[in-house]
Order: structure tokens, then sequence, then C-alpha cells
């Protein structure tokens, strides 16, 4: 898995972003590919188990739970 890295809130937005570019870029497209893998098995672990998206006839489409 990959690590958390929490942010002073006086960092600008910007450096934030370039850092992650710059990590992003730095790996092999196999590493990116597993990468997004994790994003998603931790998605769906933090929504309950329910994958944030779900085939609704056309594809793939993000929808918001009804409360």
């Amino acid at each position: 898995m990959g690590k958390l890295k929490l942010y002073d809130v006086n960092t600008p937005r910007e450096t934030i972003v370039e850092e992650r570019d710059a990590i992003y870029l730095s790996r092999t497209p196999e590493q990116r590919f597993f990468w997004v893998l994790q994003l998603n098995y931790i998605s769906v672990t933090m929504n309950g188990g329910k994958p944030l998206k779900s085939p609704q006839g056309k594809g793939l489409v993000i929808r918001k739970p009804t409360i």
C-alpha cells in the first residue's frame, strides 16, 4: 500500500500538485496501473464495500448514494 502524507494547511495547493505529479510521472506504466488498482480497492473499502461506480445501462456512471 501507499503512504498517507499530511500537508500543512499553509502549503500552497500548486506545490502539492507539482509534488504528486512528479511522483506519478516517475513511475513505470506498470506501477501506475497497479497504483490505480490500489486506489480502487481503498475507495471500495472506505465506501462500506460498495463501489463508487456501478453499471447503469450504458457503461459506468458515478452516482451519489441516496440518503
